[in-house]
C-alpha cells in the first residue's frame, strides 16, 4: 500500500507539472470521492493496527503535496493569465485620445438666463411657481371672469373644472402678492401651456417671462425706463422701444412693446418684415382690481407689469423662423448655438 501510495504521488505530480488547464479534473482523479487516493484509504481496514497510523500518515502526506502542487500551479496559471492579458490590453500613452462629445446649453436656456441676469442686475429677483394651477391663480385674481374667451377650453389644457395647466406665468405674481408685502420687484420664468396646434410659430408648450413691480408712486414712466434697459442690453445699445395700446385683463392702461430692428436699425429687412420694428412683449401698470384681490390696497400701492416669450426673443435675436427647431433636438440645429 506504501508503493501504492508514492505512485499516486508520482503519477500525481507529473501531471500536474505538465497540465496547461484543467486542474480541477487533476483533483478529482486524485482526491475526489471515487478519487485513487481515497480508494486506497478505504482498504485501510484490511491493515494491522500496527500499520494503519503508518499509512495514515503518509496518506496524508501524499495528499497535502498533492494539494500544494495544485495550488501552486493554480497560482502560476493565474499569473500567465494576467500577464498574457496586460500584454494583450497594453495602451500606448503616447497615441492622441478620442475626444469625447461635449454638450452646451440650449438656445432657449442661454437666452433665459440671460434674461435673468440683465433684471438680477436692475434689482429684481426670481420667483417661481406650480405649472399646474388652480382656475383662480390662472384666472379670476387676474380679472379674467367665467365667461372669457381665454377660458374657452380650445387655449386652455383643464385637468378639472379648477385644475388646469398655467396658460401664462402671471399666477406666481398673485401668489408673491398675497404673501408678500410691497415693495416687490420679480420676475417669474418658466414653462407654459395652450392648446395650439404645433406650426412654425405656435407650440402647446413654450416659456414665459414676466415682471412685477409693486411699491408707492410707481408709473408708466417707470415702466418704459425699465423696459428701455432691458432692450439696450438684450439686443444692443442703439435699440429703442415704442409702446402700441393694447388690452390686456389684468393692466390698465396696457400696451404691446416693440423693439427696433437689431439687424437693420429700423431701416427694414427680411427679419423685422420690412417695419424696422420686432414685436417682443406685452406690458402695462396693474390693474386695481388685481392690486385689491391680492390684499394690497390700490390708493396706495401701484405697479407695472410686463411678460415675454422667451422663444420669440430666441427667434428674434438669431433669425430662427420655425419655434419647432427648439424642440426637435436636432444636432446639426443646436450645435450652432
Amino acid at each position: 500500500m506504501k508503493e501504492k501510495l508514492s505512485k499516486i504521488q508520482v503519477e500525481a505530480l507529473e501531471q500536474i507539472n505538465s497540465a496547461d488547464a484543467n486542474l480541477d479534473e487533476i483533483r478529482i482523479k486524485y482526491l475526489g470521492k471515487k478519487g485513487e487516493l481515497t480508494a486506497v484509504l478505504r482498504g485501510m481496514g484490511a491493515l494491522t493496527p500496527e500499520e494503519r497510523p503508518i499509512v495514515g500518515q503518509l496518506a496524508n502526506e501524499v495528499r497535502e503535496a498533492i494539494e500544494a502542487a495544485l495550488n501552486a500551479k493554480k497560482t502560476e496559471q493565474q499569473a500567465k493569465a494576467l500577464e498574457a492579458q496586460l500584454k494583450a490590453e497594453k495602451l500606448d500613452v503616447t497615441m492622441p485620445g478620442v475626444a469625447a462629445p461635449v454638450g452646451h446649453i440650449h438656445p432657449l436656456t442661454r437666452a433665459q438666463r440671460e434674461l435673468e441676469d440683465i433684471f438680477i442686475g436692475m434689482g429684481f429677483s426670481i420667483a417661481e411657481g406650480p405649472e399646474v394651477e388652480l382656475d383662480y391663480y390662472n384666472f379670476q385674481a387676474l380679472n379674467i371672469p367665467e365667461n372669457h374667451p381665454a377660458r374657452d377650453t380650445q387655449d386652455t389644457f383643464y385637468i378639472t373644472d379648477n385644475i388646469l395647466l398655467r396658460s401664462q406665468t402671471s399666477p406666481v405674481q398673485v401668489r408673491v402678492m398675497e404673501h408678500q408685502k410691497p415693495p416687490i420687484r420679480i420676475i417669474s420664468p418658466g414653462r407654459v401651456y395652450r392648446s395650439d396646434a404645433l406650426d412654425a410659430t405656435h407650440s402647446p408648450l413654450f416659456h414665459q417671462l414676466e415682471g412685477l413691480v409693486i411699491d408707492k408712486g410707481i408709473t408708466m414712466g417707470d415702466l418704459k425706463g425699465t423696459l428701455e434697459v432691458f432692450a439696450k442690453k438684450m439686443f444692443g445699445e442703439g435699440t429703442q422701444i415704442r409702446f402700441r395700446p393694447h388690452h390686456f385683463p389684468f393692466t390698465e392702461p396696457s400696451a404691446e412693446v416693440d423693439v427696433s430692428c437689431f439687424v437693420c436699425g429700423g431701416k427694414g429687412c427680411r427679419l423685422c418684415k420690412g417695419e424696422g420694428w420686432i414685436e417682443i412683449l406685452g406690458a402695462g401698470m396693474v390693474h386695481p382690481f388685481v392690486l385689491s384681490n391680492c390684499g394690497i390696497d390700490p390708493e396706495e400701492y401701484s405697479g407695472f407689469a410686463f411678460g415675454l416669450g422667451i422663444e420669440r426673443i430666441t427667434m428674434a435675436r438669431y433669425g430662427i423662423d420655425d419655434i419647432r427647431l427648439f424642440y426637435e433636438n436636432d444636432e446639426r440645429f443646436l450645435e450652432q448655438f
